[in-house]
C-alpha cells in the first residue's frame, strides 16, 4: 500500500515554514502519543507522525523527498531510527514530558534566597541634582518578622522536621511510562518547600516569617546625577527567604525643569534678554547662575544670539572633578513702544551713522554690494 504524503500526515501545505511544521507536530504528537491516546491505530499513527516530522524537519531531507518522494527514504524504518518511539523537535526528556505530562515540577532549593528587588522614583529640584542632596524616602517592603525572626512559628512553640519529606523540602515520585520508570520531585504539599512544620504560626506574621511595613531610607544624591539616571542602594529591597540576603533598592532620579535655567550635557544654558543700545554700546548687567548673581560684561556691538561663556558655572561631573560651564545666549530685544522724542533721536542717529534700514526697493545682489562698500 503506498505512503501517504508526509505532507498530509502533518497537516501543513508544501509550502509550509519550519516553525508551522513544528507547530504541527507537536500538536499531532500530543493527540496520538501512545500514553495519552488508547484508541486503536493510535500508535501506528504516532509512528507516521514522527516518521513525516523526521524527514519535514531536516532541510536536506526535506529537499530530498521534495524531488523523489519517499524513493528517497526507502529504508527509512528498517533501523533508520523513524519507525519507533523517537522525539524530534524536544530538545530532552524533559521537554517531551512537559509536553505530555505537564512536566516533573519545579525543583525548590533549600539554599538561601536572595528578596527581589525594589524601584523607586525621586523627584529633585535641579539645584538638588546639580549639587547632590541627602534625603530620606519612605517605602513599602517586605521584611523579617521581628517577632518570630524569621522562623514563621509563635516563639516558644516547637518547630519539627516535616514528616512528609523529612525536610528536604521536596517529595519523590515514580511514574511508569513506555521507557520505564521515571522518577520525578516536585514540593513538597505538606511543607510547601520549607522543610519544616509547626502547630502554632507566628502570632504576628501569621506564619509567612516576614512583614509588610514601610521603611524609611536614607538616600544620598551625588553631585551631578541627570535625570533617568540611578542609584543602587544595596540590602534595601525586599527580605530572603530562607535566611538569605534581602534585594537592592534602585533609586531612579526625576530631575524638574528650571524656569530660567536648562541643562546640556554638564553645561547650563540661560536666554538673556539687552536692550539694542547696551548691544550697541556695551554694558555690564547681572546674570543669575547657580550660585547666584554674577557680573557679564557685553562687548560694543554684540549681536542678537551671541553665546558669552562663564566658566565653571555649570554643573559639577558625577564622577571626577571640575564643573561644566554656563552658556548666555544674548537676545537683543527690539522694542514695540517709542514715545515721539525717541523716535526723533532714533532718526537723528540714523542720519548721523548713515544707519538707514536698506532700501526694499533695491534687488538683493544691490543691497549686498551696498553693504560691502
Amino acid at each position: 500500500m503506498a505512503k501517504e504524503d508526509y505532507y498530509d500526515v502533518l497537516g501543513v501545505p508544501r509550502g509550509a515554514s519550519d516553525d508551522e511544521i513544528k507547530k504541527a507536530y507537536r500538536k499531532l504528537a500530543r493527540q496520538y502519543h501512545p500514553d495519552v491516546n488508547k484508541d486503536p491505530g493510535a500508535e501506528e499513527r504516532f509512528k507516521q507522525i514522527n516518521e513525516a516530522y523526521s524527514v519535514l524537519s531536516d532541510p536536506e531531507k526535506r529537499a530530498q523527498y521534495d524531488q523523489f518522494g519517499h524513493a528517497a527514504f526507502e529504508d527509512m524504518g528498517q533501523g533508520g531510527g523513524f519507525g519507533g518511539f523517537g522525539f524530534p523537535g524536544f530538545d530532552d526528556l524533559g521537554d517531551l514530558f512537559s509536553e505530555f505530562f505537564g512536566g516533573f515540577g519545579t525543583r525548590q532549593s533549600q539554599r538561601p534566597q536572595k528578596g527581589a528587588d525594589l524601584r523607586y522614583e525621586l523627584t529633585l529640584e535641579f539645584e538638588e541634582a546639580a549639587f547632590g542632596v541627602e534625603t530620606e524616602i519612605t517605602i513599602p517592603r517586605t521584611e523579617i518578622c521581628d517577632h518570630c525572626h524569621g522562623n514563621q512559628a509563635e516563639p516558644g512553640t516547637p518547630i519539627v522536621t516535616c514528616p512528609e519529606c523529612n525536610g528536604s523540602g521536596q517529595v519523590r515520585f515514580v511514574q511508569q511510562t513506555p521507557f520505564g520508570q521515571f522518577a520525578t520531585t516536585r514540593t513538597c504539599p505538606r511543607c510547601h518547600g520549607e522543610g519544616k512544620t509547626f502547630d502554632t504560626p507566628c502570632s504576628q506574621c501569621y506564619g509567612s516569617g516576614t512583614q509588610r511595613k514601610m521603611a524609611r531610607v536614607k538616600v544620598k544624591v551625588p553631585a551631578g546625577i541627570n535625570d533617568g539616571q540611578s542609584l543602587r542602594l544595596g540590602g534595601k529591597g525586599e527580605a530572603g527567604r530562607r535566611g538569605g540576603p534581602p534585594g537592592d533598592l534602585f533609586v531612579v532620579v526625576r530631575v524638574k525643569p528650571h524656569k530660567v535655567f536648562r541643562r546640556e550635557g554638564q553645561d547650563v544654558v540661560i536666554d538673556v534678554p539687552i536692550s539694542f543700545v547696551q548691544a550697541a554700546l556695551g554694558d555690564e548687567i547681572e546674570v543669575p547662575t547657580l550660585d547666584g548673581d554674577v557680573k557679564l560684561r557685553i562687548p560694543e556691538g554684540t549681536q542678537s544670539g551671541k553665546v558669552l561663556r562663564l566658566r565653571n558655572k555649570g554643573i559639577p561631573y558625577l564622577r571626577g572633578s571640575g564643573r561644566g560651564d554656563q552658556l548666555v545666549n544674548i537676545r537683543v530685544v527690539t522694542p514695540t513702544k517709542l514715545t515721539a522724542k525717541q523716535k526723533e533721536l532714533l532718526r537723528e542717529f540714523a542720519k548721523a551713522g548713515g544707519d538707514s534700514p536698506p532700501d526694499e526697493n533695491k534687488g538683493f545682489f544691490e543691497r549686498v554690494k551696498d553693504a560691502l562698500r
